[in-house]
């Protein structure tokens, strides 16, 4: 009966000791997704004629690059704090913000704000924007 008991013991203090031991655990690896751009680098495996991946791609490269659809529409405020429009949006020198424009959302940050003049952030870009009165 001793014997039994005594290797019950040592049974169960092995059993506490081994998940001690298995405590450096390897993380699960992270998954990494990146659009494709063209065909030659993936395509959609349930739909694999599709260019829908392609298009939304190329669709926001083209949207950040282009701010034709962009216009001052007037400035305000006084000379040591001036404020422009910017497409019915207005901004201060610092802001940034969403711009609602023909081509869809650009976000859009105001650096400075010139006399006739505005420099503007889109997409990691700057462009100078200026005032054209067409009344």
């Amino acid at each position: 009966m001793a014997l039994l008991l005594s290797i019950g013991w040592a049974a169960m203090l092995t059993a506490a000791a081994a998940p001690a031991a298995r405590s450096g655990k390897a993380e699960a690896p992270r998954s990494v997704f990146a659009l494709p751009s063209n065909p030659n680098e993936g395509r959609d495996p349930f739909f694999p004629d599709s260019t829908r991946p392609y298009e939304n791609v190329t669709m926001a490269k083209t949207r950040m690059a282009d701010i034709s659809a962009l216009a001052i529409r007037g400035f305000s405020g006084p000379v040591d704090h001036r404020l422009v429009i910017i497409n019915n949006y207005t901004f201060a020198a610092g802001d940034e913000g969403d711009v609602t424009t023909s081509i869809g959302r650009l976000h859009l940050r105001c650096i400075e704000i010139r006399t006739n003049s505005v420099v503007i952030e889109v997409g990691g870009q700057r462009h100078e924007l200026f005032y054209t009165n067409n009344l």
